[in-house]
């Protein structure tokens, strides 16, 4: 007998359904985010589980690593690609995981790609660098539209980007808004 499994991960819980060949509940339970009770869980299952899914949207690290340590197969669920059925009845964390056992069975559910651990770490650190280039290019650019609105003058990223840049403005207010811009600019 074969069987699957679906894990609905969330913050500090996780949903644990495990299904056979026909679809039958044999197993259901919430856990709190612990490795060790995960493991617990499925080592009676470890011979006939054809896989695991695990459907999370930021904190999957530590559960998909420590269940493909122990030689399990893990598909991480890609979740903007998951379609419920029309008409659904139910909802609820069990029967998402239920669902996402379903799929699995049936060879149709959507992944998204593991990232090998080892790369992770340079991922998100990119990751990182390009929200924090997306920030600083929005305050350069909220800086240049507020200083063309006030003064009718356009100024370069260039001479923005200059320590020593000055802002031509006598109004007070105007000037420190954009000065508190240019100071969030140099900080990033």
């Amino acid at each position: 007998m074969q069987h699957y499994c679906g894990i609905d991960l969330h913050s500090n819980n996780h949903v644990v359904v495990i299904i056979d060949e026909e679809d039958k509940r044999v197993f259901e339970k919430r856990l709190s985010n612990d490795l060790s009770q995960t493991l617990k869980v499925l080592q009676p299952y470890q011979n006939t589980l054809c896989g695991i899914a695990v459907e999370s949207t930021f904190n999957w690290y530590w559960l998909v690593d420590g269940l493909q340590a122990h030689g399990y197969e893990v598909k991480l669920v890609n979740t903007s690609a998951v379609v419920q059925y029309d008409g659904l009845k139910y909802s609820g964390d069990q029967h998402d995981a239920y669902h996402l056992a379903h799929l699995m069975r049936l060879g149709i559910l959507p992944t998204g790609y593991i990232y090998p651990k080892e790369q992770r770490a340079v991922r998100d650190l990119l990751r990182r660098r390009l929200s924090l280039v997306r920030m600083v290019s929005a305050q350069l650019i909220g800086v240049q539209s507020q200083l063309w609105r006030s003064t009718g003058i356009r100024i370069s990223s260039d001479t923005l980007r200059c320590r020593d840049f000055v802002v031509p403005l006598e109004e007070n207010h105007t000037r420190q808004a954009i000065e508190s811009g240019l100071a969030v600019y140099q900080a990033i």
